[in-house]
């Protein structure tokens, strides 16, 4: 179709709730895309032969730079009260003395607090950057509706935190290249790989590139310094002060970069800056670059400001129902209880407690807390205005849809199909173009994890993936935006296939034929559950779980998979076994009875619409979370074999030994529900098996918790 692509909706809009007075970036859909990389003379003040030779050079000399001095910055540093009882409590532990050692002390953060913004340097390295990126990048496409809204905001005077999710080493360059070239103040850039070439330290210092300590390797390293985190907080503060913009990524894996984003919010709740507008950005890869670069396409778009202020005074990010995984999920793992799981899973692995040593050291600090749960809600808004690339759609159709093999005709409806179900859900898509050339150039970049066969008896390719661990690694992750699009109902479908599941162990025959009746509040426990499995970024986390599971399920009969059938009044709904062979759960005491004295409980049960075939869109949705689900129950099978003894495994050696796609987010899960017990210690943090979990029986219940959501 010639207009694939072309319409884009009003993705992501401002959560109300927690920022009601946010602004919405998108109203004017008028304005479209344009390339990045596709500069020309046009775009300069000069005409003619030699102008389109040098109109990169031309192209950023013409752009408008804020510059920012540091003019006396580590003075107005050190004279704040948190480095002055920093630089006090550090003295004193090492040797005592007068303030010119305790000067010395803040030696190896000389340069870091320097950091500024050469109109000089910004111009050449925003130069040799548009360069690099043109012989990288096909092209890159920015949201100008986005922009002329940042456009506006800018000019309010508030200051402006841009906040993304951690993908390639692109990301870093990308948005201050994006800005610069669109006269848009460039933000000082939190970067955390260590940089040992002293002069491109220098060169990138004078582009607003924060970098970490010469002695630090890693963040975790440099967050052990009693000064770094201080003095890092004092420079942040220092540089919203001043009007600058930063830019921060956050690793949902892993937490790291939430401690900045806990800087600006405790800065906030000091009051030491009116107000800060945060900017999540969402940046869409056709093919995440690695090190061995290929010529892919990169889609970015800019979402939408929240007032960070607004969420930190007014307390309407709400934390008092977060808890503990363990508290959630362990009764109904070993003894079956479901009373307790009505909650919010508190995920503290987004926040480093190196991070709050004295103040925040409890993990249940509200606080604590309360940075979490914006730090979450960041995350959950980057993600959100991912577009949906080329290679996102074939991915996800060869992985849960098509696993078996398609050819390219078949492909080709199904990525029609798809893509009208991705714009029906309001998410948007990173390309357009006929539907030929679409799937041509996906396919031409997923080539090396597919296998493409010419059949003499077809005239259309077959298409296979690669039946080995990286090419399905590869389309897993490439398939994720899509994975986020659809997540209601994934979670919806796996709550069925649970169901199903217990009927297929209840003991009826394959032969009998019967219709599975499945009650609303057992379908909607089930999916309450998996929602605490979930890694963030896929849920809203101003939204309560319990009513995100019963949007899950009330997808699935908007999008035709259940059916609503009303039980009458005079039939007991109590048995589980039915003369007409009719299979239904229920509860006495559904936590989603009306507040209304007046209604009466719903009875409300919902059949499969076609029971003698499972539907086929069934099976792709239960699909879509097998990854992580997977990872789940091999790292919990994992601990039975592995020969280390348990008191002294890392993650570095569950790592290698699972080969697990999602390693890190499991580790955190498990170390939430207590199968996993970490011990700090020097060389690092050491993994054990709970006292609980240390039993094999435990074990194999968790493992058959996880694993009633596969389908198989």
């Amino acid at each position: 179709r010639p207009y694939l692509g072309k319409f884009r909706p009003i993705v992501n809009q401002c959560c109300h709730r927690c920022t009601p007075d946010s602004l919405n970036l998108g109203q004017n859909s008028s304005l479209g895309f344009r390339n990045l990389l596709s500069v020309n003379e046009t775009q300069t003040r000069y005409r003619g032969w030699l102008v389109r030779r040098v109109c990169f050079a031309l192209f950023v000399s013409g752009r408008k730079v804020y510059e920012s001095p540091v003019s006396n910055r580590l003075e107005r540093l050190c004279q704040s009260n948190r480095m002055r009882e920093a630089l006090t409590a550090e003295h004193e532990a090492s040797e005592g003395g007068d303030g010119q050692g305790q000067l010395k002390l803040l030696s190896p953060y000389h340069a870091l607090v320097n950091t500024c913004i050469s109109s000089g340097f910004l111009r050449f390295v925003g130069w040799a950057v548009l360069k690099m990126f043109a012989s990288v990048f096909y092209s890159i496409e920015v949201n100008l509706n986005h922009l002329s809204a940042l456009h506006r905001v800018s000019q309010e005077g508030s200051p402006l935190v841009y906040v993304y999710v951690r993908q390639s080493i692109m990301d870093y360059a990308l948005i201050p290249l994006v800005l610069f070239c669109h006269n848009l103040r460039v933000p000082y850039t939190v970067y955390p790989l260590q940089i040992n070439s002293s002069s491109l330290r220098s060169i990138l210092q004078k582009v607003g590139v924060i970098l970490l300590p010469p002695s630090a390797q890693t963040e975790q390293d440099a967050e052990m310094d009693s000064l770094y985190s201080p003095v890092m907080t004092s420079l942040v503060r220092e540089l919203l002060h001043e009007g600058q913009a930063i830019s921060v990524g956050v690793s949902p894996e892993s937490g790291q970069g939430g401690q900045w984003l806990a800087r600006v919010i405790q800065i906030i709740k000091e009051r030491s800056v009116p107000d800060v507008r945060v900017v999540p950005v969402g940046i869409s890869y056709d093919c995440v670059p690695k090190t061995n670069i290929q010529v892919d396409e990169c889609n970015r778009t800019l979402a939408r400001t929240h007032l960070t202020r607004e969420m930190c005074e007014s307390r309407r990010c709400r934390v008092e129902e977060w808890l503990p995984l363990q508290d959630l999920l362990l009764p109904v793992i070993l003894n079956n209880r479901t009373e307790g799981m009505f909650g919010k899973r508190r995920m503290s692995w987004l926040l480093p407690s190196s991070h709050y040593a004295s103040e925040l050291e409890e993990p249940g600090h509200p606080n604590r807390n309360l940075s979490v749960a914006i730090i979450h809600h960041l995350i959950f808004s980057a993600t959100s205005c991912m577009a949906v690339m080329a290679t996102s759609a074939v991915s996800s159709l060869l992985l849960y849809r098509r696993r078996k093999g398609v050819s390219v005709s078949g492909l080709c409806r199904d990525v029609d199909w798809l893509i009208d179900e991705v714009l029906l859900r309001n998410r948007d898509v990173g390309f357009g173009g006929t539907l030929a050339n679409v799937i041509h150039y996906s396919l031409a970049l997923l080539g090396p994890h597919l296998i493409i066969a010419a059949v003499p008896s077809r005239k259309d390719p077959f298409i296979v993936p690669r039946p080995s661990f990286a090419a399905t690694l590869h389309l897993f992750l490439q398939a994720q935006t899509v994975t986020q699009t659809f997540i209601l109902e994934a979670v919806g479908a796996c709550a069925v296939s649970a169901m199903l599941c217990e009927v297929a162990f209840s003991g009826v025959k394959e032969d009998m034929e019967f219709d599975v009746v499945l009650c609303q509040s057992n379908l909607t426990e089930r999916a309450l559950q998996l929602c605490h499995l979930l890694p963030p970024g896929f849920m809203p986390p101003c939204q309560s779980s319990q009513n995100f599971a019963v949007d899950a399920v009330d997808s699935l009969v908007r999008c035709g998979i259940l059916i609503i059938e009303e039980i009458p009044r005079d039939v007991s709904i109590c048995d589980f076994w039915k003369k007409d062979g009719i299979l239904t759960w229920t509860t006495t005491d559904d936590p989603y009875h009306s507040d209304s004295d007046c209604e009466e409980q719903d009875l409300r049960s919902y059949k499969i619409r076609q029971p003698s075939r499972c539907p086929e869109m069934l099976f792709f949705l239960c699909s879509m979370l097998a990854g992580h689900l997977r990872a789940l129950c091999w790292t919990t099978m994992g601990l039975d074999h592995i020969d280390t003894p348990l008191a002294s495994i890392t993650p570095l050696k569950i790592r290698k030994r699972l080969c697990c796609v999602l390693t890190l987010l499991c580790l955190c899960s498990l170390c939430s529900i207590q199968v996993l017990s970490e011990e700090r210690q020097e060389e690092g943090v050491l993994l054990g098996v709970g006292p609980l979990f240390q039993l094999s029986e435990n074990r194999q219940k968790l493992h058959r918790f996880i694993s009633q959501y596969l389908f198989n």
